[in-house]
């Protein structure tokens, strides 16, 4: 990836709380992986203010490390990109369908952004995604293996190979929920680039038609629960399962628990449930 020297890995690692080694393997990948997921949380209210959120290394810097903010896909793996690299990793980049609560696998464009990561002395590389806004995102980054069973912080994924009419393998990634394997998103090894995701990113950041335009939508894992907050609805999921939901009363009331639950600086003037 180009255009780094406004990346800072120190700023970074401390943003996330890493304080593992630094060398290319596979430890330092699941631990960097994991401290990101579990520190920065998902949200679009750029997109929900009405403007494709910077891509460019010193603007990821000042809004999600300096500042109280987090992002969503393009984001914060574009920043996971940068991360890896400045570690020694060779890492390249990945698009999917989302498919989790589509109609079909087809229903939808190619849009969602993950990483390719080669270890050196590994046979397989691995699936790294640290911005998938879902219940089953990835904690931990994953063999790039079909029919394998991968478990991370809790949480099992594997990857199935899906039959389709195109000339490269296509892929699906999926997630156990305690009775099945749910898909989440498909997608084939072809590598996509930085300008590939600013197409992207202007799209779904832009479009009134994308969901990330229309209302707030926020995530925030945590070793002990994962919130979600989409519209109006504020969802806790506990570690053991436990479940609760309700319906924010106002404005206010979105204000402060995005400020005080996802610790999310709401950007000044900006209308969250009109």
């Amino acid at each position: 990836m180009a255009d780094t020297e406004q990346f800072d890995l120190d700023a970074y690692l401390g943003r996330i709380g890493w304080q593992g080694g630094r060398g290319a393997t596979v430890e330092t990948l699941r631990g960097v992986h994991l401290a990101h997921a579990l520190s920065l949380p998902f949200e679009n209210l750029d997109p929900l203010s009405g403007r494709a959120p910077s891509l460019a290394p010193g603007d990821l810097m000042a809004k999600m490390i300096h500042g109280r903010r987090g992002g969503y896909c393009y984001e914060h793996n574009t920043l996971l990109w940068l991360a890896l690299e400045a570690l020694g990793f060779r890492v390249s980049g990945l698009a999917a369908r989302v498919v989790l609560g589509a109609p079909t696998r087809w229903s939808r464009p190619r849009t969602h952004m993950m990483l390719r990561v080669s270890v050196q002395g590994e046979p397989q590389p691995y699936l790294a995604d640290v911005g998938f806004g879902a219940g089953g995102a990835l904690l931990a980054p994953v063999p790039l293996v079909t029919g394998t069973e991968s478990e991370g912080s809790g949480r099992r994924h594997r990857l199935v190979a899906v039959s389709h009419e195109g000339p490269l393998e296509l892929l699906e990634l999926q997630m156990h929920d305690g009775q099945d394997w749910v898909g989440q998103y498909a997608f084939t090894l072809e590598p996509f680039t930085a300008p590939d995701y600013e197409v992207f990113n202007w799209h779904v950041g832009t479009n009134p038609r994308s969901p990330f335009t229309r209302r707030p939508y926020l995530q925030r894992t945590t070793a002990e629960r994962h919130l979600a907050l989409d519209g109006d609805r504020l969802t806790q999921t506990r570690a053991d399962g436990t479940v609760t939901e309700r319906k924010l009363a106002d404005e206010a009331e979105a204000r402060r628990v995005i400020e005080e639950e996802f610790g999310v600086a709401v950007p000044e003037g900006l209308t969250l449930l009109g």
